[in-house]
């Protein structure tokens, strides 16, 4: 039976002893909360579960582009970042910690899209080659996504180029005006081109299934990562937060995209509050249900990042110390039991 808001609120309350309860603030960077990826960060805070687990979060909405927020974490900024868990693997080959708690996205949430004007010239992957590919932001998972298409269209690193485009209004501009020739982007942005004829679609990462099909592998998307500095000071905040997170996955999981789209801000639809309920009930499944790592799918980022990045060595990456699932498990435990 689906819980009830209510119930929900409760059911954080319980999750841990109310002596234990105490505020305490942590800053995480975002980027870009409009994104539909993005909507665990966003509900978490309209459901009120950060209050019912006694810690204040702040959002620093910094830029379009992962990167940006992972840049914000390394250099002490903030206490965590809200990102692709693929930049924990990128990370550590560079000598730098990162661990992701809880994971939002089963998938990338992102599509590669063609503008109109190209459509005939790029059907298939390997019709990429010889163009210029639109990301978010370099070094980021969108770039990562890219170069792993084009290399299962057949091509050589060499044979495509990309530039950041960030996303949103400046992505479509960038596309329509022909700076590049394709675009990997999130929804809204996807659906509503592809809905207004300015582009379509050449490879869809917003389910698990036409993630499989495109990428032949699972791609777990946005996650919660911090430093492991500060995992080891903080395992009570971490609990807290995920404990929150979780809660939150649960109720995007047993509600129906018009109850979902009834709690984000208004703006978020970008004019289309219809086209944005119609996206999110096609796309839902890319969230997770319960905060947990999909089987499989470490392993599968690290082959693919080592497959165009010769300094991501799979013999010299500690994937134990990419993501940590205890909190999560600890976070169900207690909500099965109390909950």
């Amino acid at each position: 039976m689906r819980r009830s808001l209510i119930g929900l609120t409760l059911a954080a309350l319980a999750l841990l002893p109310m002596q234990a309860r105490a505020d305490e603030k942590i800053v995480i960077a975002v980027s870009g909360l409009a994104k539909q990826i993005h909507l665990p960060e966003v509900l978490c805070e309209k459901l009120g579960f950060f209050k019912a687990q006694g810690i204040d979060v702040e959002y620093v909405n910094i830029g379009n582009s992962g990167v940006n927020a992972e840049n914000q974490l390394i250099a002490g900024a903030v206490q965590a970042a809200a990102s692709s868990y693929d930049h924990t693997i990128d990370l550590q080959s560079k000598g730098k910690y990162l661990t992701t708690i809880v994971q939002f996205l089963a998938t990338p949430g992102e599509a590669e899209i063609v503008p109109v004007k190209f459509a005939d010239q790029v059907k298939t992957l390997a019709d990429l080659k010889g163009h210029t590919l639109g990301i978010s932001g370099i070094g980021g998972m969108t770039d990562y996504l890219s170069r792993s298409l084009a290399l299962r269209g057949g091509l050589k690193p060499s044979e495509i180029s990309v530039l950041g485009i960030g996303a949103d209004s400046t992505f479509i501009a960038a596309m329509n005006q022909g700076q590049v020739q394709a675009g990997m982007v999130t929804d809204l942005t996807v659906s509503r081109m592809i809905n207004t004829h300015q582009a379509v679609l050449l490879a869809d990462l917003r389910t698990p299934e036409s993630t499989m099909a495109a990428l032949g592998a699972p791609y777990p998307g946005n996650s919660l990562y911090v430093s492991e500095a500060w995992l080891k000071t903080h395992k009570e905040a971490a609990q807290r937060l995920v404990n929150a997170y979780v809660l939150t996955l649960k109720w995007i999981a047993s509600h129906s995209a018009e109850e979902i789209t009834a709690m984000v801000p208004p703006d978020y639809y970008e004019g289309n509050k219809a086209l944005y309920i119609s996206a999110l009930a096609q796309n839902k499944a890319m969230f997770t249900i319960d905060g947990k790592m999909p089987a499989g799918a470490q392993q599968a980022v690290l082959k693919i990042l080592s497959e165009f990045n010769p300094n991501v060595d799979p013999a010299k990456i500690d994937l134990a110390r990419s993501y940590d699932g205890e909190f999560v498990d600890v976070a169900a435990k207690t909500l099965a039991s109390g909950g």
